[in-house]
Parts: structure tokens; C-alpha cells; sequence
């Protein structure tokens, strides 16, 4: 009989690629990874890795297991959602991931109505950035988490976890008010307003728009996140790499270095809502950011999770896009 747990492990590994970075992963030892391996080997009766020095990789056989796996670890998770629907009431932790200007704008407003409705529930929010999320929710160090994706940098179908749509923003460009760009619009009272006055007109010719700072500085988030990616591959889109200056994730912070003339940067509407910044120009830009509530491929029936997706609709605020249809 295949033990489920090995399976696990089998599983991590043919995503995270080392022994190393499961151990690390899973809280394990490398030389114990190593040996629940061999032990799941000797369970399936034939090589499941291919060693080469400190290297292992799958055989054709061990990545048909993972196929079964990712199967029965679903399986798995949704007879956990049907003996949590048997229980009265919800109770215990719900291990939640979210990034920072979701946890500023939303989150809170949903843990207010979760903790209402299921008193018992002790939601954990841990700040994720979300390129991290898929190896934590499969490790099972989260249990739900929010996600993004970008025009320019749409998110890859990640074995063993599913998705639900919760809301799209639009993006702007960020640049120094005295220096407005073509189409910009002064930051009003707010951005949910400053998006209604630039929506009024025809959308800006985007590559025009950011190829008017190509010369400039650039503030983009740290390397490896998808604000990263983002921000770089919409200034190649229009022909040029931008010359970045400074990495900054948290997005008031990057607003405070665009208003003191360090560069432009392009931001979502979550990241310049609140009072507006005189010394900050908003040119709204034809792309747009879309956030969705990750989960394990299994978990969306499981009362806990399904409560904070309804809670997180719930908060989303009016200004912005909601999906036409669930995924």
C-alpha cells in the first residue's frame, strides 16, 4: 500500500526540483526525505528517481505517480471539507496568505464579517508575496491565499491547487506632478475617483504613455515578484527596459518616492487609494490587475475556506471590476 505521505514528498519534489528545498519546505531533514523516497520506491516495486551525483529527477514512472497523487491528495482534501461540513460550527486556525495591499485594503473588512458569522474560526494572516503561494498551500502551510496576475504576466496552472475570481483593478502610472505625462490626471481625493475622471475619456495609448519615461528612473518592486515582472515587461512592451533606480514592494512607499522625484513607477489601484498626494500625477493605463482566492484542487467545498471566499467578496470594494463569471 502507498503511503500518502511519501506520496507528498514525491510530489513536492517533482515541483521544487532538490531534496534540499523539500527538506527546507516540509521541515525535514534531507537525509529523511531521502529515506521516505527509497521507502516509497520499495512500496511501488520499481525506480521511481534518477540519481546523478547530488542531482535526482523523476522517472517516467515516478511522474505518473505525481499524477496520481495530485488525484488522491484531492480526494483527500474534499474529505476534509465533507467531515468539516458534519461538524457544528467552525473552529480552529485558517492559515490565510495575502499580499500587502490586499491586507491593507480588504482583508481586514473580511475577518471582521468571518469573525462574526464563525466565532470559533481563528483566521492566521501571514503577508505572501504571490509567486510563494503555490508551494505554501501545497506544503500545507496556508490554507487559502490571495493571488494576482498581470496583462503581462498571466499566472501558470499550478498541479493541485484551484482558483476563484474576486475582483479586478485598473493600473496607473505613477509619475512626479510638476512632470505630468500625456493623458495624465491629478490625483483627486481618491484613486476611485481619480479612475472614473480618466475612464470618462478615450484610454491613453499605453507604449505612449510609458515610452514619454523611458529616459527616466524607474521604482519597481523587488526582483522576483510579479509587480517586477510586471512593471518590466510593460515598459519592453513599448520598446524599451526600464532603468530601474530603486526596489520597493510596499506601495505607499513607492508613492512617496515618486513624489519626491525619484522616478515613476506603475501602480494598481489598490496601491493609490486614499487621500491623494499633490505631488504625484496619475495616468491611468489600459491594463489591468486581477486577483483571485487560491486553494487546494479539493478545498473550495470546505466550510472554513468557502466562508472567507464569501467574506472576501463581500469586502471587495464598489469601485472595483468583479468578475463576469466564476472560473
Amino acid at each position: 500500500m502507498l503511503d500518502v505521505r511519501r506520496l507528498r514528498l514525491l510530489r513536492e519534489l517533482a515541483r521544487r526540483g532538490t531534496i534540499a528545498a523539500v527538506a527546507e519546505a516540509l521541515a525535514f531533514s534531507p537525509s529523511a526525505v531521502s529515506q521516505q523516497l527509497s521507502v516509497l520506491e520499495r512500496e511501488a516495486g520499481l525506480p521511481l528517481l534518477e540519481r546523478t551525483g547530488r542531482r535526482v529527477r523523476l522517472t517516467p514512472a515516478g511522474q505518473n505517480l505525481v499524477r496520481h497523487a495530485d488525484a488522491v491528495l484531492e480526494r483527500l482534501e474534499e474529505a476534509a471539507a465533507d467531515l468539516a461540513e458534519a461538524r457544528s460550527g467552525l473552529a480552529g486556525a485558517l492559515r490565510i496568505g495575502a499580499f500587502p495591499t490586499a491586507t491593507r485594503a480588504i482583508v481586514p473588512a473580511a475577518l471582521v464579517a468571518l469573525a462574526r458569522r464563525h466565532p470559533g474560526l481563528e483566521p492566521m494572516v501571514s503577508e505572501t508575496d504571490p509567486a510563494a503561494v503555490a508551494h505554501a498551500l501545497r506544503a500545507g502551510d496556508l490554507d487559502v491565499a490571495l493571488v494576482h496576475e498581470y496583462d503581462f504576466v498571466p499566472a501558470p496552472r499550478e498541479p493541485g491547487l484551484a482558483t476563484q475570481p474576486l475582483y479586478r483593478e485598473p493600473m496607473y502610472l505613477a509619475a512626479p506632478a510638476q512632470a505630468p505625462s500625456a493623458g495624465a490626471v491629478r490625483a483627486p481625493a481618491s484613486a476611485s475617483a481619480s479612475a472614473s475622471a480618466s475612464a470618462s475619456g478615450p484610454a491613453p495609448d499605453q507604449g505612449a504613455v510609458l515610452r514619454a519615461h523611458a529616459d527616466d528612473p524607474w521604482i519597481t518592486a523587488t526582483h522576483g515578484t510579479l509587480c517586477h515582472a510586471m512593471a518590466v515587461r510593460a515598459c519592453q512592451a513599448a520598446g524599451f527596459s526600464p532603468r530601474i533606480r530603486h526596489r520597493v514592494d510596499e506601495f505607499p512607499a513607492v508613492l512617496a518616492l515618486v513624489a519626491a522625484g525619484q522616478g515613476v513607477a506603475v501602480v494598481p489601484q489598490l496601491g493609490v487609494m486614499g487621500p491623494a498626494d499633490p505631488a504625484v500625477s496619475l495616468t491611468r493605463l489600459p491594463m489591468e490587475r486581477r486577483t483571485k482566492v487560491a486553494f487546494r484542487s479539493g478545498a473550495a467545498a470546505h466550510p472554513a475556506v468557502a466562508a472567507f471566499a464569501a467574506a472576501l467578496r463581500a469586502a471587495v470594494p464598489p469601485e472595483l471590476a468583479t468578475p463576469d463569471s466564476p472560473e
